[in-house]
């Protein structure tokens, strides 16, 4: 697209990705250069400060509270090259346009492009919301200013979370743990985790049982010729299901009224029911009628990427983010359902050419969503351009992470405009007599589909991995009134009920939507935040709170409820929507929420009691340390209180008799030490919260992760205890250590076994030549060692066998130096549900690791190779992948004589004015060789996520 005659533009986007595509669809003319996401934000730290702003009282926060708020900026480290580079090109061109992403980030960092860059020319705002050429050059034909609304709104956030951060960060320090943080979305989000698994440690299992019986009829006709038939009523009597029960006794509900069977009674009952008539008492049926899911939105995405494809949210976005920047879909980042006029005509061009013109309804479908104030980009998440591209047409272009998540999008959006599935629904109940006169009712419910309409093209998941899919169906024979049956089969059926499920990803940005919290653009990030900061952990895709997160959660329950209120964090993201409608004035939000105002200005409960400010100082002294590091469990059979504590080290028990007075804490001890008298055993990395039973509780203390004293060493008289540590249980006697073999358990663990490992490393025998010849167990194993040599023993048990002659003609023999026959894996997982190769894991030199054969990538230390789940395998790769392979370190350059070298530098120095004066030259000539050119030698640059600003959100 050529520009106006003589004029030069330069056009400014995130990253070289982007710069790269849209640079094939403009002309000569223009210049597109990345900006590599953020160029400006608030300090990190006190090095960031410029030497003038040191010494402000306000300086610590970044932000000048008593001045309106002004924020200070400083241009980060390492965009400072580019930003030298931006501001050359300014100063030689005609024009600049700004074609950040169209959301309030994007607005910001266009703003902040502004603000650093002074240019002396005009300067315009290039939208668009996916990367075509059509778009690309209405969005040049149509550029508009920099909407002021949409940057304060952001700069708000922005201040907003380095003020609730900075504030409340430093009570977390000084009453729980150095280095924590807490955030205005991020501490809800935690907080929501940690109530579930609450419930889980509260909830207390309760048994029911009912009967399913297998009922034949005599004509079947068309359809099967049985059927399954729960028992749901007895004289009357709803039958006790799992919703009946207490969650936190395990008993039925008062009131209730249903019958509560055992599985004596169940059993029983079907005995008495074993021959006698059955009846059909009733049949309904009904339409069934499903219109189809709206388009993707951001969470709705990363919800269906998680449940069929196992994506994290980040993995999600950052797949996202590639398919957009090279023109696949359009802006990821949205909470809006529309589809524009001309999406929606493709995507009915394209079902008639795939599906048939019966698939297509008479009237286009139009979504509205449910998110209050949807304010990012204006559409949903769909195939890019005119004419969508199946994903058999992209398949070759698409690396698999990006197929799978195109064809994804492409299904939901194509579903989005299909007809609906319709078919019809019967629920049938069935009455027998028992021997004993018992009424016993049981009911069966039937789905057929006659037309599966937009199911044709996609099937929505569920969390539930239980739940039945929405195109299956449950055929039952043609059954009337009155029509006896025969049971088959009487079959007494146990159940459990079960405790509310963890959290996915998927589910807690479901939950954080539906409450109203956070925004498309910070859904990944809040995930990653609350597992960076050591507050979630993941278990395959559930996610567990720490004890960490239980202490932070319960300290700002106890002090500052408001803060982690959800109607609170809600209610600001509405107030930073009005900010972004041009309804509401950041500074009276700020000065709100900081200061506190007569007329409620920002958040009402806050303004009113002072502000933050006087809400975080005023009753610190009234935080006690070592309550709120306590998590209590539960009373033990012996009347003794167990409880966790968050300690220096780590979470550990403590069990105390009531009134039992801990010794009085030390100095420095107010984050939760361990200098109390009360028994204590520290809990081992991996065990979640809601594993914590009696019975568990009880084994630690026993030994498997506690201490435990075996006996006395007859030679030395001083104890020997088993001990857990970091890296797994070992024997102690005075100064001697041994880790436990791998054959052995702390739980089968003798005295004599103890001693036995405490002669390690053992002295094998003198060598002729003066040196001790040792046996010792290592990382890599047993082994022989004399000197700086050494040689690997082939069994543990040699390391105490080993003979002073076999160990020297072990010594002896040449290190091997071909390959040892390559190992058997330690577990088969299957396959990869994203690469289908199958996955195994394997012991290598530096522990065990997960491969496909193509990719390796090592299990963390809290993972191992009996609990990883296929899904964190699979996960793991990916993001292995995604980094590409490790850069090969470079051999040191040899020294060349003296004189070469000198030639050589002169030759350097003359080549490098030449390539400056060509640069100038031809930069002066036109401005798009300017980036299109690089230097060969120079490796390509991974293009770079979107700047975050520090985890206070």
């Amino acid at each position: 697209m050529p520009s106006k005659a003589g004029t030069t533009r330069l056009v400014i986007v995130e990253s070289p990705a982007k710069a790269k595509t849209i640079s094939g669809y403009l002309g000569p003319g223009y210049v597109v250069e990345a900006s590599f996401g953020h160029v400006r934000d608030l300090p990190r730290n006190a090095a960031d400060v410029p030497a003038k702003y040191k010494g402000e009282p306000w300086a610590r926060l970044g932000v000048d509270v008593d001045n309106g708020f002004h924020a200070l900026y400083v241009v980060s480290a390492d965009r400072r090259q580019q930003i030298s580079k931006l501001v050359k090109l300014a100063k030689e061109v005609d024009e600049i346009f700004l074609a950040t992403d169209e959301d309030r980030e994007g607005e910001a960092i266009a703003w902040h492009l502004v603000e650093t860059l002074k240019p002396k020319v005009p300067v315009k705002r290039m939208v668009f919301h996916e990367i075509t050429k059509p778009a690309i050059q209405a969005a040049v034909a149509n550029p508009r200013e920099i909407d002021r609304d949409l940057v304060d709104a952001q700069e708000a956030r922005r201040i907003l979370d380095r003020l609730y951060g900075y504030e409340v960060s430093p009570v977390l320090w000084k009453k729980v743990m150095p280095k924590l943080s807490a955030g205005r979305v991020q501490s809800v989000a935690t907080r929501i985790v940690v109530e579930r698994e609450r419930q889980r440690m509260a909830f207390r299992t309760a048994e029911y049982w009912d009967i399913l019986a297998t009922l034949a009829v005599g004509n079947a006709g068309e359809g099967p010729r049985t059927f399954n038939a729960t028992l749901v009523a007895l004289n009357g009597d709803r039958i006790a299901t799992g919703k009946d029960f207490e969650p936190t006794t395990g008993r039925v509900r008062p009131g209730a009224g249903v019958v509560h069977l055992d599985s004596g009674g169940a059993g029983g009952l079907a005995a008495r029911l074993a021959g006698r008539p059955f009846t059909v008492t009733r049949v309904e049926e009904k339409p069934y009628r499903r219109r189809p899911y709206a388009p993707f939105i951001t969470s709705t995405l990363q919800q269906e990427a998680a449940r069929k494809m196992r994506f994290s949210s980040q993995q999600t976005m950052r797949t996202a983010q590639r398919l957009y920047e090279n023109g696949y879909i359009t802006y990821m980042r949205t909470d809006s359902v529309n589809l524009s006029e001309t999406a929606i005509a493709a995507a009915r061009r394209q079902i008639v050419e795939l599906y048939g013109e019966r698939s297509v309804p008479p009237e286009p479908r139009r979504y509205t969503g449910k998110v209050k104030n949807a304010q990012e980009a204006h559409e949903a998440i769909r195939p890019a351009g005119d004419n969508f591209r199946t994903p058999g047409e992209v398949r070759g272009e698409l690396s698999t992470e990006e197929y799978r998540l195109y064809e994804l999008i492409w299904r939901r959006t194509i579903a989005s405009q299909m007809t609906d599935a319709v078919g019809s629904s019967v629920s049938v109940r069935i009455r027998a007599v028992s021997s004993a006169q018992e009424e016993a009712d049981f009911g069966a419910t039937g789905k057929t589909i006659t037309d599966p309409g937009f199911l044709r093209a996609y099937v929505e998941s569920s969390d539930d991995e239980n739940a039945e899919a929405e195109d299956a169906e449950r055929r039952l024979p043609t059954l009337v009134k009155d029509q006896p049956l025969t049971a088959d089969e009487l079959a007494a059926q146990g159940h459990h009920t079960q405790p509310p499920s963890r959290y996915t990803e998927a589910s807690l940005v479901k939950s954080l939507e539906e409450l109203g919290i956070g925004r498309p653009s910070t859904y990944a990030s809040i995930m990653q935040t609350i597992q960076d900061r050591g507050y979630v952990v993941k278990r395959g895709q559930a996610m567990i709170p720490t004890f960490l997160a239980f202490a932070v959660i319960g300290l700002m329950e106890q002090h500052y409820p408001r803060l982690i209120d959800y109607d609170f964090t809600a209610s600001m993201e509405n107030e930073l929507d009005e900010i972004a409608g041009g309804d509401h004035a950041a500074v009276d939000f700020l000065t709100g929420f900081y200061f506190g105002t007569a007329n409620g200005a920002g958040d009402r409960d806050i303004a009113r009691s002072g502000g933050l400010k006087k809400l975080v100082t005023e009753n610190l002294s009234d935080i006690d340390a070592r309550s709120v590091n306590s998590i209590p469990l539960f009373t033990d059979e012996e009347g003794r209180e167990v409880v966790v504590r968050v300690g220096k080290y780590g979470p550990y028990l403590q069990r105390t008799l009531p009134g039992e007075q801990p010794a009085p804490k030390t100095e420095g001890e107010e984050g939760g030490g361990q200098a109390d008298r009360a028994p204590t055993a520290p809990i081992p990395e991996g065990v979640a919260p809601d594993e914590l039973t009696p019975e568990k509780v009880h084994e630690l203390f026993l030994g498997g992760g506690g201490e435990r004293k075996l006996g006395d060493d007859p030679s030395t008289g001083e104890p020997i205890l088993l001990k857990s540590g970091r890296f797994g249980p070992y024997v102690a006697s005075g100064e001697r250590k041994s880790s436990l073999l791998r054959s052995q358990s702390p739980d089968s663990l003798t005295l004599d076994d103890a001693l036995k490992l405490l002669t390690l490393p053992r002295v094998v025998g003198v060598a002729p030549d003066g040196t001790e010849v040792l046996a010792a167990n290592g990382r890599f194993g047993p082994y022989v060692k004399q000197g700086e040599e050494f040689r690997s023993l082939d069994s543990e048990e040699k390391m105490f066998t080993v003979t002073l002659d076999e160990a020297l003609a072990l010594l002896a023999t040449p290190k091997s130096r071909q390959r040892r026959a390559a190992a058997p894996p330690l577990r088969e997982m299957g396959v990869d549900p994203l690469t289908e190769l199958p996955l195994v894991i394997k012991d290598g030199r530096f522990g065990p690791y997960v491969t496909d054969g193509e990719t390796n990538a090592s299990l963390r230390r809290a993972q191992s190779p009996e609990s990883l789940t296929i899904e964190e395998a699979s996960e793991m790769l990916a993001e292995k992948r995604a980094k590409g392979p490790a850069p090969k370190k470079k051999a040191a350059a040899k020294k060349a004589p003296a004189k070469k070298a000198t030639a050589a530098k002169k030759t350097t120095t003359a080549a490098k004015k030449t390539a400056a004066a060509t640069r100038s030259t031809a930069a002066k000539k036109t401005t798009t060789a300017k980036t299109t050119t690089a230097k060969k030698a120079a490796p390509k640059k991974a293009a770079p996520r979107k700047a975050t600003t520090p985890a206070t959100d």
